[in-house]
């Protein structure tokens, strides 16, 4: 871990309030890996026996259904900690966490949760407001799924992840991971057919490039104003 620098954490919100030793203490504490595009990191059901904290790369948050279909909850950015099932009070992992680019993550034994949130000031505070925040997105994807129209879920789909994780280009806004028509369906609960044909349409049209695993949108605000309800 001495290859590892205070300097990794002391911009992110979980370590902000923290003295340099205390971040040292924390590293020295972590395991670092890196997960190959596509790698599963922990799987819902799971045992719960670490957390995590994304360093680089995006990570995709996959839920099962009763029924044993996948959906796409969410995308975790860097910077972000993840497979907090002690914040839950669960000792198992709710959902699976794929990586959805090549990413590093540190990880450390949930033994240590309460260690952390008692002794390190703001780790608490900001590891709640993440789990409320991740919530309140997933309650709008539940909304959705529920209220709009094929191809208002799959706009806002698009829109959010180049809201979240998006970087601008000459184009218009990248998404900053791969993303695949199997992975968009899989957020909106649409099939690949439907996926395929919108985004042939809005390629036409000038709204998105889309391409293998790469998505740009080229014009955000007509994007946003096809996942807005039709009056």
């Amino acid at each position: 871990m001495s290859k590892l620098d205070e300097s990794l954490l002391t911009g992110l919100p979980p370590f902000s309030l923290l003295k340099r030793g205390q971040i040292r203490d924390i590293l020295d504490q972590a395991l670092p890996r890196r997960y190959d595009e596509g790698a599963e990191i922990f799987r819902e059901g799971h045992d719960a026996e670490r957390f995590h904290l994304l360093l680089d790369g995006y990570v995709r948050v996959v839920k099962t259904t009763e029924g044993g279909e996948q959906i796409i909850a969410l995308h975790i950015s860097p910077g972000q900690l993840f497979g907090i099932a002690p914040a839950l009070n669960r000792d198992t992992y709710p959902a699976t966490a794929v990586a959805a680019s090549e990413t590093l993550a540190l990880s450390w034994p949930v033994r240590l949760w309460a260690k952390f949130t008692a002794e390190y000031q703001g780790f608490a505070t900001e590891s709640y407001e993440t789990l409320g925040r991740r919530l309140g997105e997933m309650q709008t994807r539940i909304t959705e799924l529920a209220t709009q129209a094929v191809e208002q879920r799959v706009a806002a789909a698009l829109h959010r992840m180049a809201t979240q994780s998006g970087r601008v280009v000459e184009e218009g806004i990248e998404i900053a991971f791969p993303v695949t028509r199997r992975n968009i369906s899989e957020m909106t609960g649409t099939t690949l057919h439907t996926v395929s044909r919108l985004l042939s349409a809005w390629q036409r049209d000038g709204i998105v490039q889309s391409s293998r695993k790469h998505i740009v949108v080229t014009a955000p605000q007509r994007l946003a104003a096809l996942s807005k309800p039709q009056r």
